[in-house]
């Protein structure tokens, strides 16, 4: 058994970063439902390119530190609303971005400035199985989740 964490790197890789498992089957389980799935970082990194391959996520914004503004431009070149988008943010660089959708979440473990602008905070901390929350309470306010969880029975 393990917590469900991945991390990759390798020794000619100057980072190595976490990922849960549990977070990635949401992921999957949005995509099966036909929702799609960005992320944008302020950093740029090779495993963070690694797992949103893995989970065949086609919108990976990285390097970007004003994500109010990478947020935007996602809204811009798929004629998306607001109200369409969920977003996900843990600290200080996500309030732009944050304000910007229309439902604005974060893991438990954000920072209080993100706690406080978040319509929905997630019961998990970032990396353990925050994601996958979302994923769910998505799934469930759409009335997806039943759909999605069938082919796991």
């Amino acid at each position: 058994m393990t917590d469900g964490t991945l991390t990759y790197g390798s020794a000619a890789e100057s980072e190595s970063k976490s990922f849960n498992v549990k977070d990635g089957l949401g992921i999957k389980l949005l995509q099966k439902q036909g929702i799609e799935v960005a992320v944008i970082t302020g950093r740029l990194s090779a495993a963070v390119e690694r797992r949103a391959q893995e989970l065949e996520i086609k919108m990976l914004v990285q390097g970007r530190e004003d994500k109010g503004a990478a947020l935007q431009e996602l809204f811009d070149s798929m004629a998306l609303e607001s109200a369409s988008v969920a977003y996900m943010g843990d600290d200080l660089p996500d309030l732009a971005a944050l304000k910007l959708a229309g439902l604005a979440t974060c893991p438990c473990d954000a920072t209080e400035a993100v706690l406080k602008q978040a319509d929905w905070v997630a019961p998990a901390a970032g990396g353990r199985g925050a994601v996958r929350a979302l994923c769910d309470f998505i799934l469930t306010a759409q009335g997806h989740l039943p759909a999605a969880y069938e082919t796991f029975q």
